[in-house]
């Protein structure tokens, strides 16, 4: 009893010490029906994004929280940003993000009883991680009955062949056989960071003109441009493999500066074709984190 109160007391600090902005599309999706008592479900869905800035990275948002809300109508869907530099960033835009932390503790002070936290990390990387060691505090305070953290996108050899078939899908259909398609991850120090070579491979063995680097990590753009030159390519289509088109793939990817990889791709005499598209801008890679969803309700057997 005495724990109730105290955590009821730290919720209702930190609610007191945040304003509440509303940021069209993103703070809260349809609500459930919630009941009075503890002793009844109230189910939430909390959506954790890296978060962007980027005023266009919301095409993305609003897709992924469009297609949340049809596969579970009548649920409550919250954000939060895991990036405290880009929840800053907006802040000073007068539009306010929660972390995980804050969201979460709003939903117990709402009296959710069963939340589903997804990440919608690429990787379970640095990122991912940092959100599981949150929710496995909450989880020790014991506030909610089940909480449950879904998977990023790509977490298991099921989700790495949904993702071959989903960029297979997305391709630009004027693209040839003889020209590249080179997909521009984040990259991490994170030991994840491996799923980047492991998905090259994979694409590789139905499309040898498939490649995948890292802006941050490996492989990187200097072995992917060795490998197009090796094979006599002479033009590339880049497309970002990031849940938003945002400031890397503008600037990093497809920018002017002499460091962005269409530059250096064009001195190596490689013509780029950017496609500023991000992955959650096609429902085919939305799915697969709407699928995750579906495994964590499961986990938590509602």
């Amino acid at each position: 009893m005495l724990q109730g109160k105290w955590l009821r007391g730290v919720v209702a600090l930190c609610t007191l010490m945040l304003v509440t902005v509303s940021v069209p599309g993103l703070a809260v999706g349809s609500e459930g029906h919630g009941h009075a008592g503890r002793a009844a479900h109230k189910v939430g869905i909390l959506l954790v994004a890296f978060g962007s800035s980027d005023a266009s990275a919301q095409v993305s948002f609003d897709t992924i929280d469009r297609k949340v809300a049809a596969a579970y109508p009548g649920t409550a869907v919250r954000w939060a940003y895991t990036s405290h530099i880009i929840r800053e960033k907006l802040a000073g835009q007068g539009k306010a993000l929660d972390s995980p932390a804050v969201a979460l503790a709003r939903m117990l002070d709402e009296r959710f009883t069963h939340v589903v936290v997804q990440s919608l990390h690429t990787i379970g990387g640095a990122e991912y991680h940092d959100l599981l060691r949150t929710v496995n505090g909450f989880k020790a305070m014991g506030g909610f009955a089940k909480l449950v953290l879904g998977d990023p996108l790509m977490a298991t050899q099921a989700d790495m062949a949904a993702i071959v078939a989903a960029i297979a899908g997305v391709i630009p259909k004027e693209r040839r056989k003889n020209e590249a398609v080179v997909l521009m991850g984040h990259g991490t120090h994170h030991p994840a960071n491996a799923f980047y070579a492991a998905l090259m491979f994979q694409l590789q063995l139905q499309d040898p003109n498939f490649f995948v680097g890292t802006v941050e990590g490996y492989p990187d753009v200097d072995l992917i441009k060795a490998q197009m030159r090796a094979k006599g390519i002479k033009k590339a289509y880049l497309m970002p493999f990031m849940s938003v088109a945002g400031d890397h793939a503008k600037n990093d990817m497809a920018g002017d500066q002499p460091e962005s990889w269409k530059s250096i791709f064009t001195n190596a005499g490689i013509q780029c074709v950017p496609v500023m598209k991000g992955t959650a801008e096609y429902d085919a890679f939305v799915d697969i984190w709407v699928g995750h969803i579906g495994n964590a309700m499961k986990a938590m057997g509602v």
